[in-house]
């Protein structure tokens, strides 16, 4: 059994597959899944998939495939449906699978969440500390 590591409330992340670096993330063990800002979306197919393409930190046209798509509740009581996709992310210089859902954050302060799925099984999260995953 792989020993866990022990990230802080807020971690700076790389998203390296779609060149973003230094991305401040706040650690959420309320949140199911992690979901990352993003200015605008559209869901659309092509060769019977479903992709969602969408602006990033001011990139356009990031396209992904769907891995899925589920209804979430948001931290204000509602219900909107969530498209997943898969990418890799960095921490402790290490790289990991994560599934992402994009929405709008610019309200929040923090342009990303890491949420239990990825959480669970790889880190314990210690809220006294920030930034303890800092990449090298």
């Amino acid at each position: 059994m792989q020993e866990k590591r022990i990230i802080g409330r807020i971690e700076t992340v790389d998203l390296p597959e779609l060149g973003l670096y230094n991305i401040c993330a706040k650690v959420d063990t309320g949140a199911e899944t992690s979901v990352l800002h993003c200015n605008q979306f559209e869901i659309f197919e092509k060769d019977g998939h479903r992709y969602i393409r969408c602006t990033i930190q001011g990139h356009p046209d990031f396209t992904f495939l769907i891995h899925r798509e589920r209804v979430v509740k948001s931290s204000f009581g509602q219900s909107e449906t969530r498209h997943i996709f898969i990418t890799k992310i960095k921490l402790f210089n290490k790289l990991f699978d994560i599934k992402l859902s994009v929405r709008d954050r610019s309200s929040m302060s923090y342009p990303m969440l890491l949420g239990r799925n990825f959480i669970s099984g790889k880190f314990l999260v210690d809220v006294s500390h920030d930034h303890l995953a800092k990449n090298i």
